[in-house]
């Protein structure tokens, strides 16, 4: 990516790819979007039928206590003999679903950033377009560089339904908590990347204005104060 940023600030870019292409390019921003909306539903759905069955369990062992409080001495001993297993299988289940809730927040977090990194780059590729410090083949060049952090995204959303479907299939903590925290790694260094290399080309903008006059409006432009 640094080598990108560098390349960024060379005018004359002539091998780089018409921008008509670059814009065609560009849409699977969509796809992207649409797989955030699918699997932040996904997790809203899951965390609140989650939630229901902790508050099902809950209940039940309330019940259960409730039961005991209302048995004689002499009778709970052999109450909590023969309830032992079951009881225990309640505060499995109830560890367990918690658990789930937590990984499913975990990912939404993930999503979410996902959503920051995709507005980030719609608020700059418009800009960019627009700023007339730019010749059409770095505009061009550009749009390459957001395809490849855009595909990128496309893969840390796999990775996210990767997790989401290994509750429905035999995979590890350990292995689904690897999972989660590469999904979040590369997110992170995802969106790292964008603000680098959207803010260096902020920065060569300044650097080709001249006039003051010049100056003011770029710093408009991108909100600069």
């Amino acid at each position: 990516m640094k080598k990108l940023l560098l390349i960024l600030a060379i005018t004359g870019l002539a091998t780089m790819a018409p921008v008509q292409q670059v814009k065609a390019q560009i849409p699977i921003v969509d796809i992207i979007k649409n797989a955030i909306k699918k699997v932040i539903k996904a997790i809203d759905l899951q965390i609140q039928k989650q939630q229901n069955k902790v508050i099902w369990l809950q209940n039940a062992q309330k019940t259960l206590e409730n039961t005991m409080s209302k048995l004689k001495l002499d009778e709970i001993t052999d109450w909590v003999d023969k309830q032992k297993e079951l009881y225990k299988g309640y505060y499995d289940e109830l560890r367990k679903v918690k658990a789930v809730i937590a990984y499913y927040k975990r990912i939404k977090d993930i999503t979410e950033k996902q959503v920051h990194l995709v507005n980030e780059y719609k608020r700059a590729w418009g800009l960019f377009q627009q700023d007339k410090h730019f010749t059409p083949d770095e505009i061009s060049y550009m749009g390459d560089v957001y395809s490849g952090i855009l595909d990128e995204s496309i893969k840390n959303m796999d990775q996210v339904f990767l997790v989401i479907n290994s509750f429905q299939t035999q995979m590890s903590d350990a292995k689904r908590l690897e999972l989660i925290n590469e999904a979040s790694d590369r997110v992170d260094v995802n969106y790292n990347d964008l603000k680098a290399f959207n803010q260096q080309g902020i920065l060569l903008s300044l650097q080709r204005a001249k006039a003051q006059n010049d100056v003011d409006i770029t710093k408009k432009l991108y909100g600069i104060q």
